[in-house]
């Protein structure tokens, strides 16, 4: 039988800072390779795995078996549900590139107005937000970037004002990957499941970022033209902040972190361009304008128009009915109607997959094969006690209250996954697209090129979430903790700039959330906080650094046909990024001790 593994927190010499010191080597080392000596990210990302897994192994003492089992744990986990999302989201995305449909969306926003105030919050505010919230991953500040030049802005002035637009939704991007992510490392962690932690997490980061939403179109205009030209234009200022605010606290609250950006983008592309039918500024500025004289006979017919944006309304509408037994309120909703208890063959009254089961039977053995929802301990991680799987590593004092089971599980939900959801969505959309004149082979060579388009992507998300899980599991992240707890009352100010030094790092809110999550939880239970605020203000700070990291500044550059000047836009960007980056450490003191009933109960 195996032995059960206790967590130490103080190896190296009984110190916990010289062990924190140590714990914090593969961070350091990824965030070295990254951004220092620029090593591709998924080679960083491998080099930073095997060194947690050698200190796990050696310097905490964790089983190498067990070591190994955490490892090939965050592997899969980054495999399936998280990169199994950025594929299907990504995939949608190039399916509409290949369709036009982006395209004809594109020049519509290019054609409701001629000022370039309004034209920058259309392009880099609400529909860099639609793109985030659907593929992520750069795409939004290298195409609003290149249409903001193409439209005459100045072309690092375009790549600035793209980088500094795209704060607000990065948090909720790809579907909410970050969001998932962080849900399902601190499910675990604060003993409840991966869905409820989500929910919590969505919710509270829907209770910070809006505040920035509502702002940041005003900071955009008036870094571009102005306090007194924004001014003029303050109602489509308010309609573009307020409708995306509104959208994100609803959205975020009340159904879930998928659809968030996506709903908050359309709400306020629609509420723009309907304020637009009945105010127009009263003088137009147009200085160094470039519009495309379009052809009459080239100009998209409101047919046309209409049913690009209806691609991406089968894209919401599937998710939402997918998801719909997951939303608040509503989770007791009965067959047929609750979508999400058909796809979890989970309620009485299902009828799509009435034999949930194949091979081994529930009772002869809990941890066989099952469709469509199949969940295990992890092998490697758990041993048999009293006929059920017993987990092997153990969390100590002061961590928790007492010496307790940190089980290490594993789910697959096959057909509700928010991935598979957005693939049967890109199959619905596909129809249209072919009848009006899509090649079939499209969907399949789109497909080939997505898959080739992110297989390095993907390298690096498994070999980031392995990092994550071999130092939560081994203690290392606790030993990180136990010193960050030492800063007292000042833990939610510095918690926020945590979160913005590690996007800065690794350019990306996921990587972010995924090292430095579950550490400002721990810190969090140990400081007397609320884990689900600190582990949030991770998240919303985090996107206070996307406008600096040395990933998306170079993205930037090259929307702009900029290479080689990433330099002046880190000089444009950077005091932004810390301006933003201490209000939000600020708002996290203030929802930590003045009014902490913002918090979501878990």
């Amino acid at each position: 039988m195996a032995d059960v593994f206790h967590q130490v927190y103080s190896p190296v010499s009984g110190s916990i800072l010289l062990s924190a010191l140590i714990a914090s080597l593969p961070p350091l080392l990824l965030a070295v390779l990254l951004a220092g000596i620029r090593v591709a990210p998924w080679r960083a990302a491998i080099a930073a795995a095997a060194t947690a897994s050698v200190l796990a192994w050696l310097v905490w003492g964790m089983p190498l078996s067990l070591t190994i089992a955490a490892a090939t744990h965050g592997m899969a986990f980054g495999l399936w549900p998280i990169s199994w999302i950025v594929v299907s989201a990504v995939f949608f995305y190039n399916l509409s590139v290949e369709s036009g449909d982006f395209d004809v969306i594109r020049r519509s926003l290019s054609r409701l107005t001629g000022d370039r105030r309004i034209q920058l919050l259309l392009v880099a505010f609400c529909f860099g937000a639609l793109i985030e919230g659907i593929a992520g991953f750069g795409a939004p500040v290298a195409i609003t970037a290149s249409m903001l030049a193409g439209l005459g802005f100045e072309p690092i002035m375009a790549a600035s004002l793209a980088l500094i637009a795209n704060t607000a939704p990065v948090a909720f991007g790809s579907l909410g990957i970050p969001v998932t992510t962080l849900g399902g490392l601190l499910a675990p962690m604060l003993g409840h499941d991966a869905q409820t932690t989500t929910r919590a997490l969505s919710a509270m980061v829907g209770r910070q970022l809006p505040v920035f939403s509502l702002a940041i179109p005003a900071y955009l205009v008036i870094l571009y033209a102005g306090w007194r030209r924004m001014v003029e234009v303050w109602p489509a200022v308010l309609v573009a902040g307020g409708t995306f605010a509104i959208g994100q606290f609803t959205v975020s609250n009340f159904v879930g972190p998928e659809l968030t950006d996506a709903l908050s983008a359309l709400l306020s592309l629609t509420a723009v361009s309907l304020l637009l039918r009945v105010w127009q500024p009263a003088a137009e500025f147009t200085e160094g304008a470039r519009l495309a004289v379009v052809p009459a006979a080239a100009r998209d017919s409101p047919g046309r128009v209409a049913r690009a944006y209806a691609t991406y309304g089968v894209l919401i509408v599937t998710v939402l009915i997918g998801q719909i037994g997951n939303f608040a309120g509503l989770s007791n909703l009965q067959p047929p109607a609750n979508v999400t208890a058909l796809l979890k063959c989970g309620q009485a009254g299902n009828r799509l997959c009435p034999d949930a089961w194949v091979g081994a039977s529930a009772a002869v053995d809990p941890q066989g094969f099952r469709f469509p929802v199949w969940e295990f301990s992890w092998p490697g991680a758990y041993r048999v006690q009293d006929g059920r799987p017993a987990a092997l590593v153990q969390r100590e004092a002061p961590v928790v209250a007492a010496s307790s089971p940190y089980p290490l599980t594993y789910r697959l939900d096959f057909l509700a996954a928010a991935g598979t959801l957005v693939l049967l969505a890109s199959l619905i959309a596909f129809v249209p697209m072919v009848i009006f004149g899509a090649a079939p082979g499209a969907l399949a060579t789109t497909f080939t090129k997505t898959v080739r388009q992110l297989r390095l992507p993907v390298i690096t998300i498994a070999f980031i979430l392995s990092i994550a899980t071999v130092m939560n599991y081994s203690g290392m992240t606790s030993s990180m903790a136990l010193a960050l707890a030492r800063t007292g009352v000042l833990f939610p100010f510095f918690a926020a700039w945590l979160g913005m030094i590690g996007v800065f790092l690794t350019g990306s809110d996921t990587s972010s959330n995924t090292l430095f999550g579950p550490l400002q939880a721990t810190t969090a239970k140990l400081s007397g906080l609320d884990p689900v605020l600190m582990a949030a203000t991770n998240s919303s700070a985090g996107v206070m650094g996307k406008m600096i990291s040395p990933q998306n500044l170079s993205v930037g550059a090259a929307g702009v046909g900029a290479v080689g000047r990433e330099g002046e836009i880190l000089a444009r960007v950077i005091v932004h990024s810390l301006i933003l980056t201490t209000l939000m450490g600020l708002l996290a003191l203030l929802q930590a001790y003045v009014v902490p009933w913002m918090v979501p109960n878990l």
